[in-house]
Formats: structure tokens, sequence, C-alpha cells
């Protein structure tokens, strides 16, 4: 589940902000949630596909006047060969720029007010051409309101969304038509968001736990590297250009690869027709994007490895990674590593006892990302050089007992099932982050694949979880990366066959 993926990024948060994951906290909050089977809750959405493949996702709630209008697409460093890598982030940064519509809208300001060194300086007879494509852009008077937005850029999915109040609706759909179906990219715009991007490298960068993640994964998925790497390189920013831009447009920002996602104080049924009115003539792509443009078939881990990454940090930071189960190919197996990987979080589990408890380990923790093509299972631990070697031994003689049959107890199973289906309607709670959540799943799952997920969750037994672990975990190949200063190491010495368990 992404939201149980959580790894070095959580770790930093431990290390610079003294706040423990977000699992942990939960559980503890949660540990006396009960064992009996529960009937799971369904995610009341709607939803409709329109005839050019647009699907629209609703997800009605009136408790406050607020909504969240986002357009989700299947795009994200999973498309991207060496070339293209980054591109679809870069892209993200672009979409927010004036489109068309918003030429168009400023050209007839200066016309009215007789701004004619602007309408001639902004070769605006040239924009207003497209105006009866466009239609009326007097929605743009109301573009104030819609002053909260952003987007984000995963490896199987980008998300762009506005979050106004509801009588807004009608201009937020607008703003997302126009701005994804008539971008501009200008030249200049686009190198300064060129060099907004290479910032952002920068950044990660300069910190030392960016060197743990981007080593796990760039060895986890070693023959397409860029396929799990949504940030790019300084390189293929730098050579981007607006003509790659219309590739990625063209190729996946066409209705049959996107989705609209609205959410809060909003009719279903007025968003379903307020969408075709605005969408309905985006014209359809002739051949499905992943027909023309298969995702890469990542190969398998051929024997397990072990690295030793040296950066200026305290503790040691140690990721252990495996190739996981993949959506549309064992469905039942992202189900489990999700339960499983809860139960191992509980901070009364035999895990946790193991190393946290026996003092070997600050912290650890296990996630699986569900992707359709191939999330990682890692397990995380930040330990201390003196006890570097131990923690490792430790956590190895665990795994080779995850299928034992009292590994976990029947009501670690249930309890576990019970606090996942809470945590998410908790995040129901707000449904401008909720979109979010709907997007990612239509993306990399299909959102009938969420639809079922809390009723797939119930069903999840242990005979399930020891399939789980016995086809992905249990003594298969795997990459093994330590974070830890030279000064570090020299105390630790720790090896290669260390980091894998021999």
């Amino acid at each position: 589940m992404k939201k149980l993926f959580l790894n070095s990024l959580l770790i930093l948060s431990i290390l610079t902000t003294v706040n423990f994951a977000q699992t942990a906290k939960t559980a503890q909050a949660n540990t006396q949630a009960t064992a009996k089977t529960q009937t799971a809750n369904e995610v009341p959405f709607v939803n409709k596909v329109l005839p050019n493949g647009l699907e629209i996702i609703v997800l009605p709630d009136a408790s406050v006047p607020i909504i969240t209008v986002e357009m989700a697409v299947r795009n994200g460093s999973f498309t991207e060969p060496p070339e293209l890598n980054g591109l679809s982030h870069l892209y993200e940064h672009m979409f927010f720029k004036p489109s068309q519509a918003a030429l168009i809208y400023r050209c007839e300001l200066a016309l009215q007010y007789g701004n004619t060194n602007y309408y001639n300086g902004k070769q605006c007879s040239e924009s207003v051409k497209l105006k009866q494509q466009i239609g009326s852009v007097a929605y743009l008077n109301n573009e104030d309101q819609l002053n909260v937005y952003n987007g984000t850029t995963r490896e199987e999915v980008v998300n762009y969304y506005y979050t106004t109040t509801s009588p807004f609706l009608p201009d937020a759909i607008r703003q997302i038509n126009d701005s994804i179906r008539y971008p501009t990219f200008d030249k200049e715009e686009f190198e300064q968001e060129k060099q907004v991007v290479i910032g952002e490298i920068d950044r990660n960068e300069s910190n030392p736990f960016y060197y743990l993640n981007r080593t796990l994964m760039d060895k986890l998925y070693y023959k397409y590297p860029t396929r799990k790497n949504a940030l790019g390189t300084r390189e293929s920013i730098l050579t981007a250009t607006t003509s790659k831009m219309r590739t990625i447009q063209s190729r996946y920002y066409v209705p049959n690869n996107a989705a609209l996602v609205v959410t809060g104080d909003v009719n279903a049924e007025e968003v379903f027709k307020l969408a075709e009115q605005v969408f309905g003539s985006w014209k359809r792509r002739e051949v499905d994007p992943f027909k023309e443009f298969p995702l890469v078939e990542h190969p398998p881990i051929v024997k397990s490895e072990g690295y030793i990454v040296e950066q200026p940090v305290q503790n040691v930071l140690i990721n252990i990674g495996w190739h996981g189960p993949s959506i549309g190919k064992d469905d039942a197996a992202t189900y489990a590593a999700d339960v499983f990987s809860y139960i191992l979080s509980q901070p009364n589990s035999r895990f946790q006892r193991a190393l946290v408890d026996s003092g070997l380990a600050v912290g650890a923790d296990t996630g699986y990302y569900t992707q359709r093509n191939v999330g990682p299972i890692i397990v995380t631990l930040i330990t201390t050089p003196d006890k570097s070697k131990a923690a490792l031994k430790a956590i190895y003689a665990e795994l080779s007992q995850f299928d034992k049959p009292n590994y976990f107890t029947d009501e670690e199973l249930e309890s576990a099932k019970t606090i996942l289906e809470a945590r998410d309607l908790f995040d129901r709670e707000k449904l401008s982050d909720y979109a979010h959540t709907l997007g990612f799943w239509w993306s990399s799952t299909g959102i009938d694949y969420f639809r079922g997920y809390h009723k797939n969750l119930r069903a999840t037994s242990r005979a399930d979880i020891n399939r789980y672990v016995d086809n992905y975990i249990r003594g298969k190949s795997h990459i093994g990366v330590a974070l830890i200063s030279a000064n570090a190491q020299a105390q630790a010495k720790l090896t290669q066959e260390d980091l894998i368990g021999k």
C-alpha cells in the first residue's frame, strides 16, 4: 500500500524532527483494536466513463462547502526511457503556466481597455483564433478563487488539483480542461522551470538519505532504473525541449488515459453533466498509449548483493529490498503484503520485540509499495555502529521465521485489518487529500481494485500471507544497502555479506 511505503523518508523524519513513523503512532493508538471479524467498509465513490474514455470519479460529502477537483494522468517515471526521465515531472511544472485560454483572456482585456501595445506585442490576433475552439473564457474572472492548487509526480501517476468552495466547481473544471488540452509551453517559462527542477535535484543530492533510497532503487531495478526515478537526472532535465513536452502530451495527456476526481460538497450527477459538457469534445487517442508504448519487464534480481553508502550521518540506516507483487499479475499478494506489513509494524509484534525492544535498533519497519510495474518490498532498520552487525543478524533471523505458524496470532491478523480500515476512514475526513488517494489508486491499480480493497483485506488469511512470504521474501534474492559515515564504518566494519544475511 502506498502509505505503508515509509522507509527512508520516514526515517529521515525521525532523525530531523524527532517524530516517529506515522504507522507506529497509529499502531500505539489502536493496540486495543478488536480482533472480531467485521464487515468491510466500502469507499462510497461513484464513477462514470465518458464515451471518449475519460473516467469521472466522485466522492460527495456536503459537511463543509469545500471541493477538490483533480485530474489524474497515467504517467510518471514508469513510462520514461532514459531520454525522457524526469520529464513527466517537468511537465507537471508547466501545467499551471498560462494556457491558451489565459492568453485569450488577457488579450480580450487588453482590447477592452485599449492597450494596443500589449495586444500587438503578444500576437493576440493569433491567440484569439482558438476562441471558437476553446469557448468563452469569462470563467477566468473568478481565477482568484482557484488559488489553492498543486500537482505531484510519482512513479505511476501525475495529478493536478484545485481546492475551492463549491460554487466554483464549474470554474475549476474549466481551468483543468484548458490547462490539459491547450498548454502553451512558453519557451522562456520552460527554461525557468528546468532550473527549478534542477534546484530540486540539488536539494535531494544535498541530503544524505537520498543516496540510500536511490542506491536501493537503482539496484533493485537495475536494467531500467529510470522507470523508478520520478525526479530525473541533470542531463535529462537540461536537455529537455518543448518538443519532448508535446510528445508526452500526445502520448499520455488524452482522455482515455486520464481521470477527473472530484471530492467534497458536490452532486455526482451535476459533476457528470459538467464533465461531459466540458471534456466531451476532447478527442480520445486511437491507440492506448500502454499498448503502443508497453511497460518494461523488470528482470528478477539475479543474486543478493550488499552495498555500503558512506555519507555524514550519525546512526546506521539499512534498507533491505525485494521485488514485490505487481497489480494485474498477483493482486491477492498485494493485499497480503499490506496486512503483513502492518502486523510487523505494531509495537507489540514479535518483529518489533526482537529488534527494537531488544535494544538492537532504534526503529524497524516493513513496507510494500503498491504498483502495477513491480512494487518494492522494503525492510528499514535504524541502529548504531556498535550494534549494526547484531541487528542485521537479528533481522535475518526474523525473516527466516516469517512463515512459521506462531509468528503472529490470529488476533494480530484481525487487528491489522481493522486498523488499516480505520486509518482509511480517518483519511477520508480530509477529502482534499483523499482526492489524491483516489487518483493514485485509479492510475496504479484501476478504481475497481480500490472499490474492493477493504473487502479483500478482510478476506486475507494466514495462508495468503504465507504464500506472499514464500513467493517474494523468504529465500529470494534481495538487495541490502547501509547508509553509514566513514568513521562509523571503521568501527562497524559492515560487509556485503552482513547486508545480505550471509
